[in-house]
C-alpha cells in the first residue's frame, strides 16, 4: 500500500545526492527505494565515490551489493536519508518499526542534515497512530516493560514475541493515546531502556509522496 508514493518521495530525495558524498543510509521499505535508485546511479557511473554509513545489517548488505563503500565512521556525514513510521507538522518522528531505532538515531544525530522520505499516510497532526518502539536490554525485560507502562501506555513485545534488534536487545511497541515528545526523556530515564523511537529536533527535510507528486517540508535541525 502506498508503494508508489514511497518511491516518489525516495526519488525526489535522491536528487540531492551527487558524487563524493558521505551519506547516512536508513532502514525500511521507503529507504530501500532510495538505495535501489542510488545503486543504479553508482553502477552506471553517473555518481561516483559514495560512502554510506548503514543503520542496519540488511541496509549494509544491500548497499554493498550495489558497490557502495560502507564504513562505521560517523564523522563527516553530509545527509542521512531515512524513512519514518509517523511524522508531525513540526518534523517530529516516530521511528523503529524496522527494529533499527538505536543505530538510526545515532546516525541521524551525527549527520549535518536529515532527510526523511515518506508517503502521505505517515503524517499526523499529533503523534499517535503508530505505536512507539522502545529498545530494552534482555535482562529483567518484563520488569522494564511494567515500568514503561507506568508512563501511561500499553506495551507489548514486537510481534507477540521477544523480537531482537541487530544489537541483541528486545523491542517493545508502546501504545499511547498521544505520543508527546517529552516521553523520550521520561522513558529513557527508566533502567533497562536503551533507546526510544521518538526523534525530535533533528529533521531538516521531509519528502512526502502524494497523488503522483512530492511535496517537501523544511525544518531547522536543533
Amino acid at each position: 500500500m502506498y508503494e508508489n508514493e514511497k518511491r516518489i518521495s525516495a526519488m525526489e530525495a535522491l536528487k540531492h545526492v551527487h558524487s563524493n558524498m558521505k551519506l547516512g543510509l536508513g532502514t525500511g521499505s521507503t529507504t530501500k527505494y532510495f538505495l535501489d535508485g542510488l545503486g543504479e546511479l553508482v553502477k552506471s557511473g553517473k555518481i561516483t565515490d559514495i560512502t554510506g554509513v548503514p543503520t542496519s545489517l540488511r541496509t549494509a548488505d544491500l548497499a554493498k551489493s550495489y558497490g557502495i563503500k560502507i564504513e562505521n565512521n560517523l564523522e563527516g556525514i553530509e545527509i542521512d536519508f531515512d524513512g519514518a513510521d509517523e511524522f508531525d507538522g513540526s518534523g517530529n518522528l516516530i521511528k523503529g518499526g524496522g527494529g533499527a531505532l538505536v543505530r538510526e538515531k545515532i546516525v541521524a544525530y551525527n549527520s549535518k542534515e536529515v532527510y526523511i522520505m515518506a508517503d502521505h499516510s505517515k503524517f499526523s497532526e499529533k503523534l499517535h497512530s503508530f505505536p512507539l518502539p522502545v529498545e530494552v536490554l534482555p535482562f529483567m525485560e518484563d520488569v522494564t516493560k511494567k515500568n514503561i507502562e507506568k508512563t501511561g501506555c500499553k506495551a507489548t513485545f514486537r510481534d507477540g514475541k521477544k523480537f531482537k534488534s541487530d544489537n541483541g536487545n528486545y523491542i517493545l511497541d508502546c501504545r499511547f493515546d498521544f505520543t508527546d515528545v517529552v516521553l523520550e526523556t521520561e522513558i529513557k530515564m527508566i533502567p533497562g531502556v536503551v533507546e526510544v523511537g521518538i526523534f525530535s529536533g533533528i529533521t531538516t527535510k521531509v519528502f512526502i509522496g502524494e497523488n503522483e507528486k512530492c511535496r517537501v517540508m523544511d525544518f531547522q535541525k536543533s
